[in-house]
């Protein structure tokens, strides 16, 4: 079973295709709006910064070493593992039954071995369907937990830009040559943590 995904082009071409009109606020809104914004809630670590109009984002390092994935990854492995246990009991347990139904052959009729052996292979086929359905579900819920961080992470990233005053952000990966000082992903990294944490849902409280 893949227990990795990646973004991949898809999610360079939705970094690359964030256009922000902070323009139409204008310059002096947009100054406002930087300054009412606190710690934690405002950009952290802009004082200073480089003004541009393009910023760039090393994608996979800001998901990759995030409390976020780190949550995913060991979550996966957990769900894995006991997928795993799974499938070696099943397996385990169809071998006995299919050594089971050949030591019995002796004493069926030819009709009903093949009866029997043939609801024997149609039950191991559902089995394995529905295992590898769970697989599927594992990969589903993988690439689901990136995008529900793309989704949280664009706001804050839309406070990074507003402090820059930029108005794109590129994947870094994607850049040629740009300086390093247009680079915030160790910025938005901090940001994230501090804001999204881990990503987990806690349950309602009864």
């Amino acid at each position: 079973m893949k227990r990795h995904a990646h973004i991949g082009l898809r999610g360079r071409l939705l970094l690359a295709s964030v256009l922000l009109a902070v323009s139409s606020a204008g310059g002096a809104a947009a100054q406002d709006t930087v300054s009412r914004m606190g710690s934690p809630a405002g950009a952290t670590g802009t004082v200073g910064a480089v003004q541009t109009p393009v910023l760039t984002v090393d994608w996979e390092q800001l998901y990759q070493q995030s409390a976020w994935a780190q949550r995913v990854r060991q979550e996966v492995a957990e769900q894995s593992a006991a997928l795993n246990a799974e499938n070696d009991k099943i397996a385990a347990d169809l071998v006995e039954e299919e050594r089971s139904l050949t030591e019995r052959r002796a004493s069926m009729t030819p009709e009903n071995f093949r009866a029997a052996a043939q609801a024997f292979d149609e039950k191991a086929t559902t089995i394995r369907t529905a295992q590898k359905n769970k697989a599927q579900a594992l990969n589903r819920n993988f690439d689901a937990e990136r995008q529900a961080f793309l989704q949280q992470v664009l706001p804050l990233l839309d406070r990074l830009l507003l402090a820059r005053g930029a108005y794109a952000v590129l994947d870094r990966r994607a850049v040629v040559h740009a300086r390093a000082e247009v680079d915030v992903t160790s910025e938005l990294a901090d940001l994230v943590d501090a804001e999204l944490g881990n990503g987990a849902v806690t349950p309602p409280t009864p």
